[in-house]
This record gives C-alpha cells, structure tokens and sequence, in this order.
C-alpha cells in the first residue's frame, strides 16, 4: 500500500494521463469510454493502490464535473420537445422514482431497518444521474423523444429524491411539521422563480452588449451555472437542481452548435466531468463483499431492487405511449446510473445514523454495478436507435453540395452574419465549409494596406469559426466592383446561399438596397438572405414570417420554409405567418405539414398597410422575415421593393429579406437598369 501522492502537480499529471488512455482501453474492450476513468478511480483510490486519496480538490473538481453533466442536460433540452412530453417526463419521473422506492423500502424492512431508514433506501434507489447523457448527446439522439422523457423524468426524481431526504432527515431529528414543510415548498417555489424568471431577462440583457468577447460570455455561463447551485442551498435543495434550471434558464439563448455552446463542452468533456467519474470510483471499496454473506446478500438485493424498478419504469412508460424496444432499453440505460444524490443521500443517512457501514459499502457497489451498466445500455442503444431512425439517402446527383457564402465587409456585423451562417448550415444540413469573402475594388487604388485588412477580417472569422468548430474557406477576391467579385465567387465556388448584412441605409427609387446588392440578386439565382440586425439573433423570441401572395408557385418556396422552420427550431422560439394570399386556409394547411413540425400562429393580412401597422406594434425581440421574390418573378410585387426600406425606418427588429432559389432554366425576371435577362455566365477579365 502506497501513501497517497500529496504534489499538486503529479496529482493533475497522473489525472490527464488516466483521462487520456483510458477510453482507448475501453474502446479495445468494447465498453463505453465513460466508464474508465471509474475503473481507474477504484484502482489509484484509497481502496485500491492508494496512490491519490479523494481528498478536497478531487471533490471540489468531481462536484464542478456533476454540475457541468447537469446542466448541459438542461443547456440541450429541446424545449419544445419538453413542452411536448411533459405529461410523459411526469409519468417517467413518478414511475422511475415510486417502483424503487417500494422496492427498496421493503427490502429494507426485510433486511430489519427502521421505516425512516428503508424510506431513505427506497429514495435513493429512486434517483438517479444522468451519467451516461453525454453518450446520447455525442451520438446525436438527444433530441429523440425517449430522450426528453427521461431528462424531464429525471429531474421529477432527483427534486423528490431531495424533498424524501429533507423529510427523512427532519423524521430523524424529529422537526417535521407544519412549518418545515411552509418553510420548504416557498423557498422552493421562490428559488425557481427567480432563476427562470430573472436569469433569462438578465441574459438577454447581456448578450445585447456588444464587444464581448468568448471569454466573458463563457464566465458569465460559470457565473450562472454556480450561483444557481450556490442559492439552491439556500432553498434547501441539491445544487444539482440549480444546475439543472440554469440550464434550462440559458436554454435559447446558446446555439446548440454554436462557439459559445463549444466552449461548454469542450471544458466540461475534457476535463470536469473525467474528474467528476474518478472521484465516483474513488468511493468504491470491492473488499466489503468478501466481509461477509449477509454482505453480499445486501449488495445483491440493493442492485437487482434498481434494476428492476428503473426497468419497470421504462417499460411501463413505454407501454404506454408506444415507444420503441431501442427507445424503452435507451429510458432505462439513462435513468439507471446512480451518483449524485445517492451518494448525498448516503451520506447523511449515515452521519444520521440511519444506514450503518455495511449498507453505504453496498450502495456504493450498487454505483458502480449502475455506473458501468447504464452506460454501456446507452451506448448500445442509442447507436440502434440513430441508424433505425436515419433517413434513407436520396438521389442527389443532381443537387449541388450546400456552400454559405458570406460577403463581410464592417468587422461589427461580421460575428452576426457568421452566427445566422452557423444556423443556416445546420439547417440545410451541409457539411460543407462557411465561405466568408473579402472583395477589394480593382477600380480604386488597391493599397496592401486594404488587403491587410482584408486578410486581418477574414482572419478573426476563421478564428470565430474556429471556436464553434465550423470549417471555414475564407476568400479573398479583386475585381472591378464588390459584386462582380460576389457573382465571381458564386459561380467559381458553386455557392449555394448568400447572407449578407445591409445597413439600411436610403437608397434611390430605383434601388431596393443599394447597387451592389442590388445587382448580386439581379445576376444570381442561388438562395439569398440579406440581413439588417441590431441585436444578437439569440435574443429573439418570436419570428414573424411574412409570405406575399403567390409565394408557393415559387420553386424555392418549400426549402425555404424548412430552412426557416429549422432556425427557429434552434432559437426555440415562438413561430407566427403572416399569410398574404387570399386562401388562407389552403396555405395555412399546406405549410403546417412542411417538416420540421413546429407549433405556430397564423394570421392574414389582405393588404400591405395592414402590415405596414402590424410590423409598427412589433417588439425588439421580434425577427421578421420576409419571404420575397426576385423582380419578374413569381410573387413579385411593386409593395416588395419598398418593403425593406420601410422596415428599416419605421421597425426596431432584426430583420431578414429571404429570397428563394430559382430554377435557373426558368429565370425570366427583368435585372433592375440593365438589359440581362439571364444569369451571368462570363466574367469581365
């Protein structure tokens, strides 16, 4: 037996290098890498080799890990989804605490505990941790039903698991009564107001100022995360609560594939949540099963009581709302690891004298029979799930690969462009680079000054890509004006989308948003998206989409209401139409069966100044988006021309003019002052 290592240095050394082989060595066994650092936890810990004890700094690090699993749990909750299925989370959550509880409550009578003391089994037996989360997260099935079941299940389990133990505790003591529990159910209500209720309007007050840069808005998210946990003592629950509500509190307003979003996991993957599993293994002591048979007797009572009552949770619950095999197996893989409030709960109840040596040494074993199984389910099931629900692959071989074009040209709107860029590229689902391009004017003297700066700008978006890991293929281009450099960009990169940003600025009666803009759509068919944007697009809560009359004769139409259905999907927004055409209702059924399915409102407004006073009653947190045609199209009106103007200087809003593609073998539009009645296939030299 070692004396354990006391150098701070070494500590962290031996921990990185655990971090690092280990899911290798997984991956040779066929089990999920999660399960490593456990493993090496039991070996290195001070019931095996003893080489680092769990002492403070493990635990502060371990307990920063659970907060991190738990609220990029809430962080990735598809809140629609959740909204969706709360009757079922609700369901799942009593079933997967209630059926231990019995469980576990009549084995601890069997066994001759005191009914304080069972109860406190039973609701341990009854959380649980999502452990095994970040396996669903990676394989992509996060936002599956089952999945949302169980995250909304879990915290019904974990917030009775805390009250159960509150109320054992106060039983022990002998303070249960009116005023424990008033004291209770205010503080709790209280708590969560406050941090659904202030957190969010704090938030979006935040990301409003501009100049921040990835560090602070990642300290503000720490700053969230652990003052949440820091007053959820205070209410008297867990700080996994807290961690869990903050997640939910700063929900819409991080991309899910966005930098900031990265950086989250980034540090929580690398680093907090390893630390968080070595310190669950360290706890594990195996020589308590050789002590004695009613030793084992326990052991194996307290992990077959778990199985079966998370199994019957899953299957009941699946039963009845008709899940699949894969999913029922998934429910139960998530919901049966144990961590986080068992080993509060154990804890107390020991120092309470409620639960003696033998039992906490079976809980633990309980943990990590949980810990290596749940897992493993997730893993193996949540891989079946992703393929059986993956979509059979189309014939693409006329369909060109999905590539963003983004013309930067003011270094303050460029972040902005690039996030509605993340957004978009998600939503087309292209695994294609964002382009982000730099023209310089041939016709005015081209200093190196003006193609340092054209490389400096680019620079930083590679660098702001970077930290959402978007690949970027920045291009720099030299022309005779900025929008033969765009067309040249189009053409030569097989461009697919433009956003571009427009500063509003009044333009002459011939122009919709000034020459440059003007005559890219002019001379191009691709989808475009150009952009006047005062405030982050996360803060928006609610998107406005406006559709002219006749818009659906559009080719483009269909993708461009799933391009913008899926946006909203990602802000978690609420979603309203704007129905210009005269059947309404054709038109409301007709966009309702587009997927992604997203509840919506729809109005109609028969007429251009109807809306014209609408978009006056609008709130800043509001983004419209126009749906808008190409001048000689299909849909096109003399109102759509002025439309973006009149936005400009009578709204506050983000908006978006959207223009949809066009088939190019049918592009009969007249260009704005010249005589091209067809998209450019030669380029000045």
């Amino acid at each position: 037996m070692f004396e354990p290592i006391q150098e701070p240095v070494i500590i962290f050394a031996i921990a990185v290098i655990i971090f690092l082989v280990t899911p290798f060595i997984m991956t040779k066994l066929k089990m999920p890498g999660i399960v490593g650092p456990i493993v090496a936890g039991i070996i290195i810990g001070p019931y095996g080799l003893n080489i680092l004890a769990r002492d403070s700094t493990i635990e502060l690090l371990g307990t920063v890990g659970l907060l991190f699993i738990i609220f990029i749990a809430g962080l990735e909750l598809d809140i629609d989804g959740f909204k969706k299925y709360k009757n079922r989370s609700l369901l799942f959550g009593l079933l997967s605490f209630n059926i231990p509880l019995l469980i576990g409550s009549l084995l601890g009578i069997v066994a001759g505990f005191s009914i304080p003391a069972s109860l406190l089994l039973g609701s341990i037996l009854g959380s649980h941790t999502l452990l095994a989360y970040p396996i669903a997260s990676k394989i992509g099935v996060n936002k599956n039903k089952a999945v949302i079941t169980t995250i909304g299940g879990t915290l019904v389990t974990d917030s009775f698991a805390m009250i159960f133990l509150a109320v054992i505790s106060g039983m022990a003591i002998g303070e249960v009564n009116a005023q424990f529990w008033f004291e209770l159910i205010i503080s709790t209500a209280v708590y969560a107001a406050i941090i659904l209720g202030a957190v969010p309007y704090l938030s979006k007050s935040f990301f409003k100022i501009s100049g921040i840069d990835g560090a602070n808005e990642f300290n503000y998210v720490l700053v969230v995360l652990f003052v949440s946990g820091w007053m959820a003592l205070y209410a008297g629950l867990q700080p996994i609560i807290g961690a869990f509500l903050a997640g939910l509190s700063l929900n819409r307003y991080i991309f899910q594939h966005g930098s900031l979003m990265n950086r989250i996991n980034f540090t929580a993957n690398a680093l907090f949540i390893p630390f968080f599993l070595l310190s669950v293994g360290m706890l594990m002591d195996l020589s308590v099963l050789f002590t004695s048979i009613e030793a084992w007797l326990l052991t194996i009572g307290i992990v077959l009581s778990l199985l079966a009552g998370k199994y019957l949770a899953s299957w009941i619950t699946a039963k009845v709302y008709h899940y699949h095999a894969n999913e029922r197996y998934l429910m139960f893989g998530l919901s049966t690891p144990q961590a986080a409030a068992t080993l509060a709960a154990t804890l107390v109840g020991f120092d309470l004298g409620l639960l003696n040596q033998a039992t906490v040494n079976a809980i633990i074993i309980m943990i990590l029979v949980s810990c290596v199984i749940g897992p493993y389910l997730t893993e193996k099931f949540a891989r079946k799930l992703a393929r059986s629900s993956a979509k059979p692959i189309e014939d693409t071989t006329e369909k060109k690969p999905e590539r963003i074009l983004i013309p930067v040209a003011n270094p303050d709107t460029m972040e902005a462009l690039m996030d509605l860029g993340f957004l978009v590229r998600i939503a087309s689902k292209s695994t294609e680079p964002i382009y982000p391009l730099k023209v310089i004017d041939k016709d005015a003297k081209v200093a190196e000054s003006d193609v340092a700066t054209a490389e400096k700008m680019l620079g930083h978006a590679i660098f702001y890509a970077a930290g959402a890991e978007i690949p970027v293929r920045p291009l720099t281009r030299v022309d005779h004006s900025i929008g033969w450099g765009i067309e040249r960009a189009v053409t030569e990169e097989r461009i697919t989308t433009i956003i571009t940003g427009w500063n509003g600025a009044k333009t002459n009666t011939e122009k919709v948003f000034g020459g440059i803009i003007d005559n890219v759509l002019d001379h191009t068919y691709i989808r475009s998206m150009i952009v006047k944007q005062v405030q982050p697009i996360q803060t928006t809560e609610r998107m406005i989409v406006v559709l002219p009359k006749g818009i659906t004769a559009k080719p483009g139409f269909k993708d461009a209401l799933q391009i913008v259905k899926h946006i909203v999907k990602q802000l978690s927004c609420k979603l309203m139409f704007i129905i210009m055409d005269d059947d309404f209702e054709a038109m409301e059924s007709y966009i309702r069966q587009i997927k992604p399915h997203h509840s919506a409102s729809f109005s109609h407004f028969p007429d251009w100044e109807m809306l014209e006073r609408y978009c006056l009653k609008l709130g800043r947190d509001d983004l419209v988006v126009a749906i808008s045609a190409r001048k000689g199209t299909v849909a096109w009106h003399p109102s759509l021309e002025a439309l973006p103007q009149k936005l400009s200087e009578k709204v506050t809003q983000n908006f978006i003019i959207f223009y949809p593609y066009e088939n190019k073998e049918i592009d009969v539009r007249g260009a704005r002052g010249t005589s091209l009645p067809h998209i450019h296939t030669e380029w000045p030299s």
